[in-house]
C-alpha cells in the first residue's frame, strides 16, 4: 500500500518515510485539493529512477471512489527498481502498456511475474504508449487501480492461430458472463488473431448491457510478434486477456471516431475469405487498387495505411474502416485488419491531421454524452495508422481527448493493430481500423 503522511496543508513524501525506496536525498511535496490529481512538484534528485510522472487520484472528499495511481519510466534499470519494491497487493488490477523490449527482457518478464503474483495484471506491448496525458514512445506505462465497490475478474485464452479466435471470444465471455458483469477490458494478440472473429465470440455470449473494449496488441509497426500479460502475470505471445468488472457502482461508456473521409463510388466485395479480398467488382483486388494510388502504388504496403477502406456489410449497416495489412502480387489479393466479407460495400478513404484530431475529439465528446458521471480513468486505443500520418502531431490528438475531460481525469493508453469498441447506441463490440476509441471508467 502506498503510506501517506498527509499534513493540513498537504503531503510531504521523502527517502525513509516508505512511499519510494529510491531517490536519495530526494523529496516530493504533493497538494491534496478536492479529487485533483496529484503530480510531482518539485523533485530534488534529478537522478531518482527517470521517473516521469505519477499521479495519485485519491481524494476522501470526492464521491469517486477509485484510487489510481500511474507511473511511466524510460529504461530497464528504472523499471526493474520500482517494480522491485513496488506492493502490488494494494491495488485491484494492474495495466501496463510498454514496449516490447520491455517484455522480451527475461529478467523484467520474471520480475513482472513474481511481484504480481496474486494479483490482476492486465498489459501488452505497443506502438506507443499513453500515460500522464502524453505520447510517448518505448516508454513502460503502469496504472494500478484499487476499487471500493466493484470486483474484477481475469481470464485468459492461449491462441494457435487466428483460426481460434471465435472460440476465444466465446469462451472467454462464457468465463466472465454473470447478472451483474458491467463491463469487460479486452487486450489480445495483434498478430495470431482474427479480430472480426474475436469479437463475434464475445457477442455471441454477453449481453447487450455489457459494454466491451480494448484493443489488439502491437510491435512498434515491426508486425512480427505481440505480447499480452496472461494468467501468470508475465507477457506472452499468442494469448488474449479479458478483464470482467462487476457491480452497480461501476459506470463506463465507450466512444470511437475516425476522421476519415471517403471518396470515389461505391465497389461490391465479389469474392473474398475472411479478411482477405481477391475481387472488387469482379476486378482483381489489387490491380484496381493500384489504380487509385497511382504513384503511391510503389510505396505498398506501407502506404496502404493513408489509404484504408470504408466497408458496410449492407447499404444501411454502419461505417468500419478496414486497414491493409499485406498485398500478395501473385493472386492479386489484398489482406486486411479486419474481415471484409463477399457482398459488402467498399469505398476509398483519405484524410489530413486536422480531421484525424477532429475524430479524437469527437471520440472522448461521447463519452462526456453518455456517462452520468465524470470518469476517474480513461483508456485510449489509437491505430498505429493515425500515428504514422500525425507525426509529431501525435500529441495534439491526444490533447484533444484530454481537453474533453477535467484535470483530475487519469489517462492510460497504447497505439495499437485494431481497437475494440461498441457503435453508440448498438449491441456488442466491434474491431474498427484507423480510429480513437475512447473508454470512461467511473465508480460511485
Amino acid at each position: 500500500m502506498v503510506r501517506r503522511n498527509k499534513g493540513e496543508d498537504g503531503m510531504d513524501v521523502c527517502k525513509g518515510q516508505g512511499f519510494f525506496s529510491f531517490a536519495p536525498a530526494s523529496c516530493i511535496r504533493y497538494t491534496d485539493v478536492g479529487m485533483q490529481v496529484l503530480s510531482f512538484v518539485e523533485i530534488h534528485n534529478k537522478h531518482s529512477l527517470g521517473l516521469l510522472n505519477l499521479f495519485v487520484n485519491n481524494s476522501a472528499n470526492s464521491k469517486r471512489l477509485m484510487k489510481i495511481n500511474q507511473v511511466k519510466f524510460k529504461t530497464k534499470n528504472d523499471i526493474r527498481q520500482y517494480i522491485d519494491s513496488f506492493q502490488a497487493g494494494s491495488y485491484d488490477f494492474h495495466v501496463i502498456f510498454c514496449d516490447k523490449r520491455f517484455i522480451t527482457d527475461p529478467e523484467l518478464n520474471s520480475l513482472y511475474e513474481k511481484v504480481f503474483s496474486g494479483s490482476l495484471l492486465m498489459g501488452c506491448s505497443t506502438a506507443g504508449e499513453v500515460g500522464e496525458k502524453a505520447f510517448s514512445e518505448h516508454s513502460f506505462v503502469l496504472t494500478s487501480v484499487k476499487l471500493e465497490k466493484t470486483t474484477v475478474k481475469k481470464e485468459v485464452f492461449h491462441l494457435r492461430g487466428p483460426q481460434d479466435s471465435y472460440e476465444a471470444g466465446k469462451t472467454l465471455a462464457e468465463k466472465l458472463q454473470a447478472p451483474n458483469l458491467r463491463y469487460v477490458l479486452l487486450l489480445s494478440d495483434g498478430i495470431q488473431v482474427n479480430g472480426t472473429r474475436l469479437m463475434e465470440g464475445i457477442n455471441a455470449i454477453l449481453d447487450q448491457h455489457v459494454n466491451v473494449s480494448g484493443g489488439l496488441a502491437g510491435d512498434d509497426g515491426e508486425f512480427v510478434k505481440t505480447y499480452v500479460a496472461n494468467e501468470h502475470n508475465s507477457f506472452a505471445s499468442h494469448c488474449v486477456a479479458a478483464l470482467g468488472f462487476y457491480g452497480d457502482a461501476i459506470e463506463t461508456a465507450s466512444g470511437s471516431y475516425g476522421g476519415w473521409d471517403s471518396f470515389g463510388i461505391d465497389r461490391l466485395v465479389t469474392k473474398s475469405h475472411e479478411n482477405i479480398v481477391y475481387e472488387i467488382d469482379g476486378q482483381p483486388a489489387l490491380q484496381l487498387y493500384k489504380s487509385y494510388l497511382a504513384e503511391k502504388a510503389a510505396e505498398l504496403p506501407g502506404s496502404a495505411l493513408f489509404f484504408p477502406l470504408e466497408m458496410r456489410t449492407s447499404e444501411n449497416a454502419e461505417v468500419l474502416v478496414r486497414t491493409i495489412l499485406g498485398v500478395n502480387e501473385n493472386d492479386n489479393s489484398l489482406t486486411f485488419a479486419g474481415n471484409i466479407p463477399e457482398g459488402s460495400y467498399v469505398r476509398l478513404m483519405k484524410t489530413n491531421v486536422n480531421r484525424l484530431i477532429d475524430g479524437a475529439e469527437k471520440a472522448s465528446s461521447i463519452i462526456k454524452e453518455t456517462m452520468e458521471n465524470t470518469p476517474g480513468l480513461v483508456f485510449t486505443v489509437s491505430c498505429v495508422g493515425r500515428k504514422i500520418v500525425l507525426k509529431q502531431l501525435t500529441q495534439d490528438e491526444i490533447d484533444a481527448v484530454a481537453e474533453a475531460f477535467d484535470n483530475n481525469v487519469v489517462f492510460a493508453g497504447f497505439y495499437s493493430y485494431g481497437e475494440l469498441s461498441k457503435f453508440k447506441g448498438k449491441r456488442g463490440c466491434d474491431l474498427h481500423n484507423q480510429t480513437m476509441t475512447v473508454v470512461g471508467i467511473s465508480e460511485t
